[in-house]
């Protein structure tokens, strides 16, 4: 939680009506669009419909036709035009999967202290792993990751690099500084065929870092941030809804690029929360093999019914951190055990954990999540070698089928 989310918390009014736990997805109506902007916060905040409770209930299914395991997945969608003008609802706030807490949520976590991790556990940021290195080189057909920190990471694609939530700012507004450096120098990077948003938080849409981009650059954005993007100069610009796609076009041949949903919010300022919507992606390179990059999220339904719909997901790249205190946290950030979970219900072959190492935004010591990601792995019984816990700055190469 971020001090200036502290701040927008306590200037709303009490809490009101709770959000049903089995909210259900009605489809996204015209609406008019309203542009979006702004100033604020990374843990949730109070919306319409907000919770009367200190602990936010995740529940399990939230979708109009319950989901099937074993049935089949609809057809993937027909691609959308880059750059295509949309209309979209004045806000998602039905797309929640859990309500948002409240002031009495803010009261709590204020009086616990649990903020920042203890006091005894900082010099543990000594040890976060660190280790940059020249970027593997990439031809047309090279599947290649390179982490940044935190939620950013340079995808080498078909013969494209696409950034996710590129994030080179020393510092994010509300936060600490983050406590390991940017694995990757920006003058250090190919050039940038394509940015990746998964939501409008100041630590996955940071504004001094898209404003150092060529305005020509392709932003693929949630459902509502187009007008955002617009305003600062951008000229291809595309927000998509969930279980749309587009494709790029690339020397390998078509790369196609899925928003998929998660467990999550959306909020700038003091008046758009969940104004914007909120998600992941997933690349699938042109011999078909796939990455999903979960943007920010919590733990449910979804990951098993993303892979239902994509079979065959080749990594996962999953938040691990920011989870402590859970009661507060849960429903929005997936803990390392429940990322391992995730991983083995989207069916995918390998996690490369992320969210991690790079900004403390909660409670856990600074080394834990790696500890723990690493112990539930192996508890799985799964191969070691398809844990890539990298250290912030270095690469992997996924294998071709």
């Amino acid at each position: 939680m971020t001090e200036q989310t502290e701040r927008s918390l306590a200037e709303q009014p009490p809490d009101t009506e709770r959000l049903p736990d089995t909210e259900r997805l009605p489809p996204a109506a015209p609406g008019e669009a309203a542009e979006r902007g702004g100033g604020a916060g990374h843990t949730p905040g109070p919306a319409t419909g907000e919770a009367t409770t200190d602990v936010p209930v995740l529940p399990h299914a939230t979708t109009d036709v319950p989901v099937l395991p074993h049935a089949t997945p609809p057809p993937l969608t027909a691609p959308r035009p880059l750059g295509e003008p949309r209309t979209w609802p004045r806000d998602f706030t039905h797309r929640l999967t859990a309500p948002l807490p409240g002031v009495r949520a803010l009261a709590r976590i204020a009086r616990e202290g649990k903020l920042r991790p203890p006091p005894e556990t900082l010099a543990e940021i000594q040890q976060l792993p660190f280790a940059p290195g020249p970027m593997p080189a990439a031809d047309t057909t090279t599947l290649a990751v390179t982490w940044a920190g935190h939620a950013s990471w340079i995808i080498r694609i078909g013969g494209l690099t696409v950034l996710t939530d590129p994030v080179w700012s020393r510092k994010i507004l509300g936060t600490p500084a983050r406590v390991t450096p940017v694995g990757v120098r920006w003058e250090d990077l190919p050039p940038v065929d394509a940015v990746v948003i998964s939501h409008n938080h100041y630590d996955h849409l940071d504004a001094p870092t898209v404003k150092r981009l060529p305005r020509h650059t392709p932003l693929l954005l949630p459902a509502g941030l187009a007008p955002w993007a617009r305003r600062r100069g951008f000229t291809r610009v595309t927000d998509l809804d969930w279980w749309e796609a587009v494709e790029l076009p690339a020397p390998g041949g078509p790369v196609r690029l899925d928003f998929v949903p998660a467990h999550h919010w959306s909020k700038r300022t003091l008046t758009d929360t969940c104004r914007s919507l909120w998600g992941g992606w997933l690349l699938t390179a042109p011999d078909g093999r796939r990455i999903h990059f979960a943007g920010d999220t919590g733990y449910g339904h979804w990951f098993e019914e993303i892979g239902r719909r994509y079979p065959g997901i080749d990594l996962a790249l999953l938040p691990i951190g920011a989870y402590d205190p859970r009661w507060m946290l849960r429903p929005v950030h997936t803990d390392p055990e429940e990322a391992v979970r995730a991983c083995q219900d989207l069916g995918a072959r390998a996690l490369a954990p992320m969210h991690w190492s790079t900004f403390l935004l909660s409670g856990e010591p600074p080394l834990e999540p790696l500890h723990r990601v690493r112990a539930a792995w192996a508890a799985t019984g799964r191969p070691r070698a398809d844990l890539w816990d990298l250290p912030v700055g270095a690469s992997r190469v996924l294998a071709a089928h």
